[in-house]
């Protein structure tokens, strides 16, 4: 028997993403499922990222991230870095992460780095930093990002986001339920509870 799987399609720049991190850890936690990370980049390159210092972002932030972060128990601050960082690189170093067994940890201490230290995740140095806060070879690590060696792969799993209708993240495929946004605990459990556990083959 095999756990059923949570796929969690996010991008390290949004703050629903860490907002929604823990409610999706916990749940999974209780009911012995697997988390699934997917990329998906809001503004990959060239698209323009969003500037702190203009209207839109401080305007979301007290309107909706700042409440719902306070009723969540999140601690989270809109970062500093301008213009925002694009996250292709980030998410070549998690597939990085990904092949050494570090992939959760990575992306938890990735959004953190971001909203809750104001760090500049686009930044291969800043990468390494937290890829030695994770516990990974920062030297192999540094030299993945330098050659740009998990570049086809991060595209190809951007590819299958889009064929898969992600248009916004969070999104948190469980069977056949669909979740965009920050999900309420109880809906996740409920579509977990209708997902039944795959079997192997018969001896």
């Amino acid at each position: 028997m095999s756990p059923p799987e949570i796929t969690v399609y996010f991008d390290y720049v949004c703050p629903y993403c860490l907002l929604a991190e823990d409610t999706i850890a916990t749940v999974a936690a209780e009911r012995g499922a697997t988390i699934a990370w997917r990329p998906f980049e809001l503004r990959p390159e060239p698209t323009a990222t969003l500037r702190p210092e203009d209207d839109y972002l401080p305007r979301v932030w007290r309107a909706s991230v700042y409440p719902m972060a306070e009723r969540l128990g999140v601690a989270i601050t809109l970062p500093t870095v301008s213009p925002q960082p694009h996250t292709h690189l980030a998410f070549e170093g998690a597939l990085y992460a990904r092949e050494h067994g570090r992939a959760e940890p990575y992306h938890d201490a990735v959004l953190r780095a971001f909203f809750q230290r104001d760090r500049d995740i686009g930044q291969p140095a800043v990468l390494t930093d937290i890829a030695a806060e994770v516990g990974l070879d920062t030297t192999e690590f540094a030299t993945v990002l330098a050659e740009r060696r998990n570049a086809e792969d991060h595209r190809a799993e951007l590819a299958l986001a889009r064929q898969a209708g992600v248009r916004a993240v969070p999104t948190v495929d469980i069977g056949t339920h669909r979740f965009e946004g920050v999900p309420e605990p109880e809906r996740l459990r409920e579509a977990l509870s209708e997902v039944p556990e795959a079997t192997g083959p018969t001896p």
